[in-house]
């Protein structure tokens, strides 16, 4: 056996044994909670063979309390590269099985090079968080090396899209880097994320909870809105970051990949989903599958703030933003949690190059003593503040209601719509006919022998003057009044005239949002 070969078999020695990371028991530890290991859960996500490992040999360099004499093989995280049906991306998995996933100064340093190396490449970074936490033994060390990865995430944002995985706990200051990054993935049973444990809520608050009552999947897909897809395992999961990344450029130097176009499957056609009565819900979804190519509509935060609605569809091949109203959830109206949630995809998709596309039917901002208490006015206009700097193709089609308010918010041409359209059932007023009418015309309804009667004609002929899409046409703030079949056709017909689209803002360091 000559000197190379022994070499390679030392090599291959070595490897094998970092690779079992904390060992069989540790490994077999990790199984028995139904989670995939750190390296698997990277070999599932990403296309069979093209994983590439760096740095599998970095060593924690902690000294005391015992330190200076534990193994942690690779210092418990794995990064390297990879594709994701081709496209390349850069990935990182903390292994629970080495000492919790703590995280180290060397830990936090494996990470922050591969970040690096994303934003250098111009491509995704994809982190897998499953960690105990910072690593108490390392003091500040582990501190340092947090900090650092959030500079990093800060620095990344709108140049490469960052994507976050919770597959196990991510508790005190770890949870900052997915709250940082543009989408973060939970699985149910498996993601925990706080910021202060059960615990600690109980020495100091005396209150009792459970870790998953606390910052468990559901409640962060639910309520905080901290998570934007929810699945019930890790590989539903991955199958979702997979979808993902079909959806999203590299970089915000290019646009997502073009795909081969195809014609909405879905069942019902655009004219049969809207009531003839305008007090009527209905699921607005329908709208966007009989528009979109293939009838595929990806949505995002599908259980937080559902009276908003977003997503990547395609049409005519081509990635698209959509926002809209869901009238089956609080009549569509927009409150502090779907203004959020509005304005910061509206930022994503400008960020990234992808056109954005509003479907209008609202009444306006939900009104009430909570949400004003609760900062309407700020969250409300970080709508207003998302559309006005966008400078990506805007297109708007208001459906129904479009009052007050709602009307200028959801990406009205005073906000800088390129394109608006409106189909013959649409809205557009100050406030809803029977307010309007109530204000405008008080004085016959009050003097009205049958005030009722009264009432209900004032409403009738304020819609007929006021309440409809003609005025607002008239004026020019709406492109054309079309036919809901016409829809599909007349957005690719803007789409490909606005492909080309330059629209510059003044110089500045950057905004200030109404954060």
């Amino acid at each position: 056996m000559t000197s190379l070969q022994k070499d390679i078999l030392e090599l291959r020695e070595k490897k094998a044994l970092v690779q079992m990371g904390g060992g069989e028991a540790a490994i077999e530890k990790q199984e028995a909670m139904g989670k995939l290991t750190a390296r698997n859960r990277i070999l599932a996500l990403l296309d069979e063979n093209s994983f590439q490992e760096y740095d599998l040999f970095v060593e924690h360099a902690a000294r005391g309390f015992g330190m200076e004499k534990k193994v942690l093989p690779g210092d418990g995280v794995i990064t390297g590269t990879g594709t994701i049906f081709g496209a390349p991306v850069c990935i990182y998995a903390q292994d629970f099985t080495v000492a919790g996933g703590s995280l180290g100064l060397m830990h936090a340093r494996k990470i922050t090079k591969i970040m690096d190396h994303a934003l250098k490449m111009k491509v995704p970074i994809i982190g897998i968080n499953d960690s105990g936490g910072a690593r108490i033994q390392e003091g500040v060390g582990a501190l340092a090396g947090y900090g650092e990865i959030f500079y990093r995430n800060t620095i990344a944002s709108g140049v490469i899209p960052q994507i976050s995985v919770i597959l196990g706990p991510c508790a005190g200051g770890a949870v900052y880097s997915p709250a940082l990054t543009d989408f973060v993935f939970v699985v149910e049973n498996i993601s925990k994320m706080f910021i202060t444990g059960p615990n600690v809520i109980k020495t100091v608050l005396g209150e009792e909870i459970s870790m998953e009552d606390l910052g468990g999947a559901r409640v962060h897909a639910e309520i905080t809105g901290n998570a934007h897809f929810y699945a019930k395992s890790e590989q539903e999961c991955f199958e979702q970051i997979k979808k993902l990344v079909t959806f999203i450029p590299w970089n915000n130097k290019q646009r997502a990949k073009a795909f081969p176009p195809k014609e909405p499957i879905f069942e019902k056609t655009v004219n049969d989903i809207i009531p003839s009565d305008p007090k009527q819900p209905y699921d607005v979804r329908d709208i966007i599958k009989s528009i979109v190519d293939d009838s595929d509509f990806f949505e995002i935060q599908e259980l937080w703030a559902a009276n908003i609605v977003i997503g990547f569809g395609r049409i005519h091949g081509e990635t698209i933003g959509f926002v809209a109203n869901q009238p089956m959830v609080m009549a569509g109206v927009l409150d502090c949690d779907s203004s959020d949630k509005a304005a910061r995809f509206i930022r994503y998709c400008d960020s990234f190059n992808i056109p954005i596309i509003t479907l209008e039917d609202m009444p306006g901002y939900l009104p009430g003593v909570d949400q004003e208490h609760a900062g309407v006015i700020r969250h409300g206009a970080k709508v207003l503040y998302a559309y006005s700097e966008a400078t990506v193709p805007k297109i708007t089609i208001i459906l129904r209601k479009a009052y007050g308010g709602g009307y200028i918010a959801m990406n009205s041409r005073h906000l800088g719509a390129d394109f608006v359209f409106a189909w013959p059932s649409a809205e557009i007023a100050v406030m809803g006919p029977e307010g309007a009418a109530n204000i405008i015309f008080r004085k016959e309804i009050m003097e009205a022998e049958d005030q009722d009667a009264m009432r209900q004609e004032k409403v009738k002929e304020y819609i007929e003057k006021f309440a409809n899409p003609y005025v607002a046409a008239s004026k020019g703030y709406i492109d054309a009044v079309i036919e809901p079949r016409e829809t599909r056709a007349i957005l690719m017909h803007a789409l490909i005239l606005a492909k080309s689209k330059e629209e510059s803002r003044p110089e500045k360091k950057h905004g200030i949002p109404p954060f």
